[in-house]
């Protein structure tokens, strides 16, 4: 009995954060699937301005349709996730082939969006917001 070698798919990772979002992206060759948290993108993603923003690194490079996603979101809100999700499919696309980054660098892509909210204060009602004042 010899054993069978099951083939090995190829698998691309990435990483991106915004904000408090974080979302892994699984990027493998296929017809084009997206999964995001074990639902369709459509789903998860309800705007198209937002589904157009996780693959606009695919439609640029003329990928769509070329690989599988599969995502998994945590943190923040949709545009967030939204936003971590593009970076990470950035990302995952640089470790397949180098010669992308430059091209997506352009874009904007691989670009991390640092802003993070800030922490509120003692003494204040936020982060810069005072409690109203009072004369008498």
């Amino acid at each position: 009995m010899a054993k069978e070698k099951k083939a090995e798919i190829r698998e691309f990772i990435g990483v991106g954060r915004r904000k408090t979002a974080v979302a892994s992206v699984r990027l493998r060759p296929g017809t084009g699937k997206c999964d995001v948290n074990g639902k369709k993108m459509e789903e998860y993603f309800p705007l198209e301005t937002q589904r157009s923003t996780v693959l606009s690194p695919l439609k640029k490079l003329q990928f769509d349709g070329k690989y599988d996603l599969i995502v998994r979101a945590k943190g923040g809100g949709n545009e967030a996730q939204a936003i971590a999700t593009r970076l990470g499919i950035s990302r995952a696309l640089v470790d397949q082939n180098e010669d992308l980054r430059s091209s997506l660098k352009d874009w904007g892509y691989l670009t991390r969006d640092p802003r993070k909210k800030e922490r509120k204060k003692y003494g204040l009602a936020g982060a810069r917001k005072r409690f109203q004042f009072s004369k008498r």
